[in-house]
């Protein structure tokens, strides 16, 4: 395998996008909690001072979209005054309405054509993991991440010079496969004006950087290049600077472009959305192939018609690191023994009505253990089922 670099990038919880996915994904949460049947579907747009709410609600639940989004903005840091976008500032328009009738029958159990819960709509998603970290995420992604990740903590902390908006990329130079080192670090990150460059390095090095394993920082002789706040200058940032709408960021939500991906965003979602749910799962579906030493890398596509619950297609990409002889044939065919990838199936084994959601929307969906605990569809529990479905098939 030649030697080569790859690159992934992330963003922070303020960024304008984040801010957009987080208020849509607070909304889904607010209505599961009231109403586990909840049909949620919202998308949230932010620019200068203005927050536009719309999508397709159905729910028992009763919830004040406006204050939810002032509450989130609150939180994610947004609090200074005449900055052109603050909590206590913003314009909010709502524009909500039903889901579908065509839609609900395909989704609902019992309903139209089919007696079981179908699939949301049509499409492909894809699961991925690697053994690259103890995650079972790529290296450059996962490092991206704990680089703002740290940031952010500081800042919630008031310790530090920064402002919600940043960002952060990740260069990992790999030989024969392996991550070997990080010649590149760029980070990016708003700060009040008047704050000297030192001290927001100083700031960067500390908080950011930290959460890098000094192995991959240097290698013969040779040390990371970081640059920081490369124009040298960001005061202005966040909404008030560009326009955010949720689902933009589906790249950094994954796997940092390792992988393919289906297209669908995530936040704002109920899991009856397979974009949402199936992309969940492949993921589950995937890590526990990679942690029972069945392959090095695993990729999961699975592909949906709408109001049809069983899927069209499953597919099982190893790259060629499949292990003790196995062919990717045989994977899947462990994979599909093990795992039901029915809508309802998916929806219950990891308990997505739960109102589990607000969380994902910041510093990716994957291979994070949030306060709250392991994300379910980050769980390996089903490693022995797969050992002995591999056992008996041999």
């Amino acid at each position: 395998m030649e030697d080569y670099l790859f690159t992934s990038e992330s963003v922070s919880e303020g960024h304008p996008d984040k801010v957009s996915d987080q208020i849509s994904d607070a909304i889904l949460d607010a209505c599961l909690k009231q109403d586990p049947n909840s049909r949620v579907a919202v998308e949230t747009l932010v620019t200068k001072n203005y927050v536009v709410i719309a999508g397709e609600v159905t729910t028992q639940a009763k919830v004040n979209y406006e204050t939810l989004a002032r509450e989130k903005i609150e939180e994610i840091g947004y609090t200074v005054p005449d900055i052109g976008f603050s909590a206590s500032e913003v314009d909010i328009e709502v524009r909500i309405s039903g889901q579908s009738d065509d839609i609900c029958q395909g989704v609902t159990e019992g309903s139209g054509r089919f007696e079981e819960q179908g699939a949301g709509d049509q499409g492909m998603m894809f699961g991925y993991a690697c053994d690259e970290t103890a995650e079972l995420m790529p290296a450059p992604i996962y490092y991206a991440h704990k680089i703002l990740e740290g940031m952010a903590s500081a800042r919630h902390k008031n310790t530090t010079p920064f402002l919600p908006d940043s960002k952060s990329q990740v260069t990992v130079f790999y030989k024969s496969g392996v991550p070997v080192y990080i010649p590149t670090i760029v980070v990016s990150t708003q700060h009040l004006d008047g704050e000297s460059d030192e001290g927001i390095e100083a700031a960067v090095r500390e908080f950011g950087l930290s959460s890098i394993p000094k192995k991959l920082l240097s290698r013969r002789g040779a040390k990371t290049e970081v640059l920081i706040n490369p124009t040298g200058r960001f005061v202005h940032g966040g909404p008030a600077a560009d326009t955010g709408l949720t689902g933009r960021k589906i790249i950094v939500d994954t796997y940092g472009g390792v992988g393919r991906h289906g297209g669908g965003a995530f936040s704002g979602k109920d899991p009856s959305k397979v974009d949402r749910s199936a992309a969940y799962y492949g993921r589950y579906v995937a890590k526990n192939v990679v942690a029972a030493g069945l392959a090095s890398k695993c990729e999961i596509q699975v592909a949906y018609a709408i109001g049809v619950a069983k899927p069209v297609g499953i597919y099982v990409d190893t790259f060629g690191t499949a292990k003790n002889g196995k062919s990717d044939r045989e994977i899947q065919n462990a994979v599909t023994k093990v795992f039901d990838f029915r809508p309802k199936s998916m929806i219950d084994q990891l308990g997505l009505l739960n109102p589990i959601y607000a969380e994902t929307a910041k510093y990716g969906h994957f291979g994070r253990t949030p306060e709250n605990g392991l994300f379910p569809w980050e769980k390996t529990d089903k490693v022995d089922d797969l050992i002995s479905a591999m056992s008996d098939a041999s």
